[in-house]
Formats: structure tokens, C-alpha cells, sequence
């Protein structure tokens, strides 16, 4: 039933963050180099670093399941901000999403604060905490989980996240898993 569902949502949501946040591991970027004739000294032709610094938005597909319910699907929009000292990142987003399934359409808030690390110069790994509400219903959550973003060319990045959210209103918690893909200005 519902718990052996919920089971399986949950091992997905797992295997498709690990597979992400490994895959991006194996693709980090070294900086593009011309040995000199006359010595050891290289010459840097091309900096592939991906900036995390300053404003994005993205849309991404959700995937959200809860008793209530059941598994939900849709499509969200996206916009924040990031802040990167040295490896450490810090930022903040708001998202808005339509949710559908079993015959009921929702439409959802969140506002998060992201927290990571940057693994290599195209790999950022985070934690995220923020609020979620139902913008037509009465259920609200604390939410709380991480992803893993890659960068997938000089100023878009493809992103994995889960979200758990923890009822606050309406007695309703909810496991989400996002895939989407973010421009950075």
C-alpha cells in the first residue's frame, strides 16, 4: 500500500541524489594550460571555474508524495541567490510549483536558505531548511533536506534535491524530490 510506495519513493529519491553527486565528482575541471618554451611556467589560456556568485532562476519537475495526497507531480519555477567564500556557499530562494494528481491540484510556496560546499569547481553539494505552504489550503511545513548542483556549462547548472516536509499545519508531512536546471546571471 501507501507505505511500501512511500518506500520506494524514498530509495529513487536516494539512488538519484548518489548517482548525481558521484557522476558530478568524476567531472571536475582543471584549468587549461600552454607549457612556455623556456621553462617550467605555463601560460593560463582558459579559466573554467563556474561562478556560484550572485542571482539565478530555473524551472525544475516535482515529484511529492504524502498520505494526504498520495504522489503528486508537476512543474515549479525557481529564483535566488548565492554567496561563495572560498569553498563554503551560502544563499536563499523562493519557489512556486503546481502540483497534480489523483484529481487534486495544488499550488505550493517555499521559501529556503541553502548552506554547502564546493566539492570541485562544478560541483556544489547543500543543505536546505526553509517554510513550504499550500497557497490554497491549510497545510504548511518546516522543510528540510539537500541536493547536489552541477555545473553544466558557463552559467547553467542541473540540480537534484530532496525535501521533507515537517506538518505544521494541515497534519500532512511530505517527501519531495526535484530535478531541474538553473541560469546564473
Amino acid at each position: 500500500g501507501k507505505e511500501s510506495g512511500m518506500r520506494l519513493f524514498t530509495t529513487i529519491a536516494t539512488a538519484t541524489l548518489l548517482t548525481m553527486g558521484t557522476a558530478g565528482l568524476a567531472s571536475a575541471a582543471d584549468l587549461i594550460t600552454v607549457p612556455l618554451r623556456s621553462g617550467n611556467a605555463e601560460i593560463p589560456i582558459a579559466d573554467t571555474r563556474f561562478d556560484w556568485n550572485g542571482f539565478y532562476s530555473g524551472v525544475y519537475g516535482a515529484v511529492q508524495s504524502s498520505d494526504k495526497y498520495g504522489t503528486q507531480y508537476g512543474l515549479g519555477i525557481e529564483a535566488g541567490v548565492n554567496a561563495q567564500f572560498d569553498f563554503f556557499l551560502v544563499g536563499a530562494e523562493v519557489a512556486l510549483q503546481g502540483l497534480t494528481g489523483d484529481a487534486l491540484e495544488t499550488t505550493y510556496g517555499q521559501v529556503l536558505g541553502r548552506a554547502g560546499v564546493v566539492l570541485t569547481d562544478d560541483v556544489l553539494l547543500y543543505a536546505a531548511a526553509g517554510y513550504g505552504f499550500d497557497l490554497g489550503g491549510s497545510d504548511a511545513d518546516l522543510l528540510a533536506g539537500g541536493g547536489v548542483e552541477i555545473a553544466a556549462s558557463d552559467n547553467v547548472s542541473l540540480r537534484a534535491q530532496y525535501l521533507h516536509g515537517f506538518a505544521q499545519e494541515g497534519d500532512n508531512p511530505k517527501d519531495q524530490v526535484t530535478l531541474g536546471a538553473n541560469f546564473h546571471f
